[in-house]
């Protein structure tokens, strides 16, 4: 159970301080995993999302690489990611919940990172990461929501 007081988020959040004020740009996808790429690809296609971009991640420790799509319609961008052989058992009992992860567009993802790390946010990656994703690849990190939700911050190099 979360306790409200002891959590360093909600110590800076009473701090009446506002993050990331010039460097918020909006929403810029939304992660789901999925068990079959080509498949749910289709699936966004039939309802009239386009495919803007492909990629995928190497999983040396798990000999398994993941395959990633960039599916959008009208400015809605939904990462579609084919998980590791490893993750599909987890994926496969889910009934709820399906979303992995909710990226927002940062102007400069160092100074995001910076700036909520110095805060006490529970970051989830040690230091912004760098995909070869788009044309020039982008960089990441992750926060903790106060339920544990996954909240991406996201610059497209």
């Amino acid at each position: 159970m979360l306790s409200y007081q002891s959590n360093p988020q909600t110590k800076a959040m009473s701090q009446s301080t506002t993050f990331l004020q010039d460097n918020f740009n909006g929403l810029q996808h939304l992660g789901l995993p999925v068990s079959n790429l080509k498949a749910s690809m289709e699936f966004y296609e039939s309802l009239g999302f386009k495919r803007v971009m492909s990629s995928h991640v190497d999983v040396p420790a798990e000999n398994d690489t993941i395959l990633v799509a960039m599916m959008e319609q009208k400015g809605v961008i939904i990462e579609l990611y084919q998980v590791t052989k490893k993750e599909m058992l987890e994926l496969k009992s889910r009934k709820d919940g399906h979303v992995d992860h909710i990226a927002f567009d940062v102007a400069n993802v160092e100074k995001a990172f910076n700036e909520l790390k110095a805060a006490g946010f529970t970051m989830v990656e040690e230091k912004p990461v760098f995909l070869n994703f788009w044309e020039k690849g982008c960089k990441y990190f992750a926060i903790r929501g106060l339920d544990g939700e996954k909240l991406e911050f996201n610059q497209i190099m």
